[in-house]
């Protein structure tokens, strides 16, 4: 067995690397794009497992400066600023996080011929390495970002043995499109939905929809949007730049658009989309605040996304994460995520964990409260 860590994704070959990961959209060109988009603040390392020159099994990652107050709200956040102010470097801490800041979730993946039964043996290959990292670079915390919930039984048999604990994110969100027109999808909502939607509709029909595959003529609006979208943000993790928008328009080629709205000749509103011959995944969207109030423009968006699905065929609009609870109004199935996490300094760790309990986001959240209630055995 040969552990491998690489500091860019092309240190592996395009062919090798995706396939482990079979009909992903954030692919190995997802990753390279990534690298290029400069993010401030991130650098990437990718972990492999290699028997007999043959890559088995491998997860990208990255190092930052984790605030950790990040997932914070109410009087904990209150408490976290004034303890900030007065100790800046106690909550900023540097971390080794599984998985990527702009992925859906954590990417791990195997060869199809690793067995199910071989695959914990790996996965503890990796994560020993990266304990490895951590402790070479000085990283003082280790993190997986974003597990999802189909290898759920496979992190808690492996993580657990190098001492990380789990609680959780936020949910990513899914619509299955099996419907023949968007008057058929909205049938299938809830009669108050379905008339919130038609009349929000036609609040904004004079919007101009454009789908693009190159922004170079609307970077500085497009980034105006972006801007304005991220400073509303309840959770701010990676802050992108324009570059990252090119770069995944660039390296995924038709696998790529961006969706503007126009009001006239004003760019108001853009969607950042992935897709392919099987799904729509919908990564940033940026608003004008002030027109995106009057002309609905967040429904605007997932309308035009359904829209899209049925017309070419797609059989699902994922959305992500934020904004559950009414993308579950929408019709999508909630899955859960999950975060594990230990720092490497025990006192401190033993802090976290305490602060974990009040802390958690089910906690706050009834309805992530009853989906975690739901997806327990």
């Amino acid at each position: 067995m040969e552990l491998v860590v690489a500091n860019s994704i092309a240190e592996f070959r395009r062919e090798e690397w995706n396939r482990l990961f079979p009909d992903e959209l954030e692919d190995w060109s997802y990753y390279r794009a990534v690298e290029q988009a400069g993010l401030p603040d991130f650098a990437w390392v990718y972990f492999g497992v290699r028997e007999h020159g043959a890559l088995r099994a491998a997860v990208p990652a990255f190092v930052t400066d984790y605030e950790l107050d990040t997932t914070l709200g109410g009087p904990l956040r209150r408490v976290s600023d004034a303890l900030a102010r007065r100790f800046p470097r106690w909550l900023r801490q540097r971390m080794l996080g599984l998985g990527s800041p702009v992925a859906e979730h954590c990417h791990l993946g195997f060869a199809a011929d690793v067995a199910a039964d071989e695959r914990p043996r790996l996965l503890a290959a990796l994560l020993a390495r990266a304990e490895a990292y951590a402790a070479e670079h000085a990283v003082r915390m280790i993190a997986v970002k974003d597990s999802s919930a189909a290898q759920d039984a496979l992190w808690a048999a492996a993580a657990p043995t190098q001492g990380l604990r789990r609680q959780p994110g936020l949910p990513t969100a899914s619509l299955e499109v099996r419907f023949a027109s968007i008057e058929e999808y909205l049938g299938t909502l809830g009669r108050a939905t379905r008339r919130d939607l038609k009349r929000k509709l036609r609040a904004a029909a004079d919007l101009r929809v454009e789908w693009r595959r190159d922004i170079d003529d609307i970077a500085p609006d497009l980034m105006r949007l972006y801007r304005a979208t991220y400073a509303q943000a309840q959770y701010s993790f990676e802050e992108l730049t324009a570059e990252y928008f090119r770069a995944v328009l660039r390296e995924l080629g038709p696998r790529a658009s961006c969706v503007t709205y126009w009001l006239d000749a004003r760019l108001v509103a853009f969607n950042l989309v992935l897709h392919d011959e099987r799904r729509l995944l919908d990564k940033f969207l940026g608003m004008d605040y002030a027109v995106a109030r009057e002309r609905n423009l967040y429904f605007v968006s997932w309308l035009e996304n359904v829209r899209y699905c049925i017309a070419h065929g797609l059989a699902v609009y994922q959305s992500g994460q934020g904004l559950h609870r009414e993308k579950r109004r929408l019709g999508s199935r909630l899955d859960a995520n999950w975060l594990w996490y230990r720092h490497r300094n025990r006192p401190l760790d033993w802090v976290l964990a305490r602060v974990e309990r009040i802390a958690r986001l089910d906690r706050h959240d009834p309805e992530l409260a009853a989906l975690l209630a739901e997806r327990q055995p």
